[in-house]
């Protein structure tokens, strides 16, 4: 129950309870009269006085009752109009627009001051969150120039060390290689946070990028011994970035082989659904369990502990395939049954 709904429940409780004080009051009034007037006149007559202080109730009272109720109301309304605002505004605030401000009547009341500490607590955020995607951005690019050293140095140990020492050099190459994706995705993603990244739009045909990815995925499939097919692929006209797009699929279709079984089956489909081009991704891996499926598009979460340890990743791919379809204006779900199918299904709006 709203406040409003409380206090007009209240103010009506009053009013009644005021009401039957008035008529207990008349009557009393107009009884004590009768007898006074009875005894002046040496009379007995049947006493009335209930009669007229309903009369007087009926006439007076609930008008006023009446006219107390609408005016309460209206005025409760007036009154939590401004709570309804802040609370309308509050509801708005994420982490993309912490620098906006709440709005403030000016009366100076508690209702301004109420704002004026949540537009400090939400400064306050916003410069937390400002100084962690600074710090991740110089951390990034800090990092990005000892691994190129490091990735350049140990090509060039493989090349000149013995037999005996290859595979060592070849697993500090992959790990050098895994922290140089790490830190490229955070980059990417902490620029996508700041506002930092403008895609390209451009007219493109999904079913070609399509086409390639599908492509690109039987290569992928080929050391994980997993099958891919390519299923309905009608002709869809798009506006969008046609670089982030194709790392989209990527992304999403390398998971697609490297979460999934041996002999395992992997499908790619794209259709027209109303005014969307609808793309689902289907494999037949362990797939992921209900109760963190609502958390598969956070940042370094990966679900299986056991199956993380074998699987090449680091976490951000899904992460990074959420902010590519928001910020093409589409949606991304993924609905999964263990031990039997994994849908990733993604909408963008068509333009043509």
């Amino acid at each position: 129950m709203t406040i409003r709904a409380k206090l007009t429940l209240w103010y009506a409780s009053i009013l009644f309870i005021s009401v039957l004080l008035i008529t207990a009051f008349t009557h009393q009034k107009f009884a004590h009269e009768e007898k006074l007037i009875n005894r002046s006149r040496g009379q007995v007559v049947e006493n009335d006085a209930w009669e007229d202080a309903l009369d007087v109730t009926l006439a007076c009272a609930v008008p006023a009752v009446l006219v107390g109720l609408l005016g309460g109301w209206f005025l409760m309304r007036k009154a939590m109009a401004p709570v309804a605002a802040l609370t309308q505004a509050a509801a708005r605030i994420n982490e993309g627009n912490l620098h906006e401000q709440l709005p403030a009547t000016g009366n100076g009341d508690e209702l301004d001051r109420l704002t004026e500490v949540f537009n400090a607590m939400i400064a306050r955020l916003d410069g937390s969150f400002h100084r962690i995607r600074e710090f991740t951005l110089h951390a990034s690019h800090e990092l990005k120039t000892p691994l190129t050293v490091i990735h350049g140095e140990l090509e060039m140990a493989l090349r000149d060390e013995g037999a005996e020492h290859r595979e060592r050099l070849l697993s500090q190459l992959d790990e050098v290689q895994r922290l140089t994706k790490i830190v490229d995705g955070l980059s990417l993603l902490t620029k996508a946070d700041a506002g930092l990244i403008n895609l390209k739009r451009e007219p493109l045909r999904m079913e070609e990028l399509v086409r390639d990815s599908f492509a690109d995925a039987q290569i992928l499939a080929q050391a994980y011994e997993v099958k891919v097919e390519l299923g309905r692929c009608e002709e869809i006209s798009l506006s969008g970035d046609r670089h982030r797009l194709r790392q989209l699929l990527l992304n999403l279709t390398d998971n697609a082989i490297k979460y999934n079984q041996a002999q395992g089956r992997v499908k790619i489909e794209l259709r027209r659904a109303d005014t969307f081009a609808e793309l689902q991704i289907t494999n037949t891996g362990p797939g992921i369990p209900s109760d963190i499926q609502g958390r598969v598009f956070d940042r370094f979460f990966r679900g299986d502990a056991s199956h993380a340890n074998t699987v090449d990743g680091c976490g951000l791919g899904l992460s990074i395939a959420q902010w590519i379809v928001t910020a093409h204006g589409g949606t991304i779900q993924i609905t999964s049954e263990p031990q039997k199918l994994t849908i990733v299904t993604v909408r963008l709006p068509i333009t043509g």
